[in-house]
């Protein structure tokens, strides 16, 4: 869908059954809706079905203020799990970071360009340092310390940041500090983490240092969901590349950031354009 087209998207899952696809695209047509993209997929396991489906609202019969109510019977027969988004709507981000730049700078590049559907609203950060990053782009910088000792009040002030913004999406961009579980739970399926490495593999302290003294083959990036369990969320992205004997640890640690830049963009793109679904510990991606 492009941004001329503006129009709706519904994110579903439910039992599967026959006749899914035939009764939403007729819900949709009966109501004068044209429908620009659909891609769907069946777990072969829980047999449970999943789809995406944009339409156009130009000559839709109901208003957007009232779809939501049209179709909750319809859901309700499905017993599904379900939303409705808005391609007119650009999702509000807030970034989180600490003193590594590079997965922030390729966000905020990214962004200018109009290359996401999203509107940057904040950066917070528990370092003074990037700040004048955040200036170049002209985006509001809060800074936050973080300490054992005060860990329950920043949260409290990082939260009380995100309401005033309105934010609908967290992203950690390399924020080098653990979330509670009582802000993870204010924002389920909608804080966005990059990992160093395929999940749980060199977890703690200095990975690249990990991965080079063990002499590994290739290094990747992980992009999730964040849950209360550390790093064990959904995964939205992950990409390798390969290493060799000749490679230096200087050499993993720029392999690993091309890469951590790369999958936690893309994994915001496909989130703030609503190609993912959860589907228990993993994802569902139409890409």
């Amino acid at each position: 869908m492009t941004t001329a087209e503006q129009g709706v998207i519904l994110l579903l899952s439910c039992p599967d059954r026959s006749g899914l696809v035939s009764r939403i695209a007729h819900f949709i047509f009966e109501r004068g809706g044209n429908i620009l993209d659909l891609d769907e997929h069946v777990d072969p396991v829980d047999r449970t079905f999943f789809i995406r489906v944009a339409w156009s609202t130009d000559s839709f019969s109901i208003p957007v203020s009232e779809l939501e109510a049209a179709f909750t019977p319809l859901a309700r027969e499905f017993a599904a799990s379900w939303s409705l988004r808005f391609s007119g709507r650009r999702t509000r981000l807030a970034i989180f970071v600490s003193r590594y730049d590079h997965c922030l700078q390729e966000l905020l590049w990214r962004n200018s360009i109009g290359e996401f559907p999203v509107d940057i609203s904040l950066i917070v950060s528990n370092h003074p340092d990037l700040a004048p990053l955040a200036e170049r782009y002209d985006i509001p910088f809060h800074v936050v310390a973080v300490s054992g000792e005060n860990r329950a009040e920043a949260e409290r002030q990082q939260i009380e940041l995100l309401e005033q913004h309105s934010i609908d999406t967290v992203v950690l961009a390399r924020y080098m500090q653990v979330l509670s579980g009582q802000f993870v739970e204010r924002y389920p399926g909608r804080i966005i983490n990059i990992h160093h490495s395929f999940l749980p593999a060199f977890v703690g302290g200095s990975p690249y240092r990990q991965a080079y003294e063990r002499g590994v083959k290739i290094i990747g990036a992980t992009s999730h969901f964040v849950t209360e369990e550390l790093d064990q969320g959904p995964i939205i992205e992950q990409d390798i590349v390969r290493v060799s004997h000749k490679d230096t640890l200087d050499d993993l640690v720029r392999k690993g950031r091309d890469l951590e830049r790369l999958v936690l963009a893309k994994a915001v793109r496909l989130h703030s354009q609503h190609r993912i679904l959860v589907n228990g510990k993993k994802t569902v991606v139409f890409e």
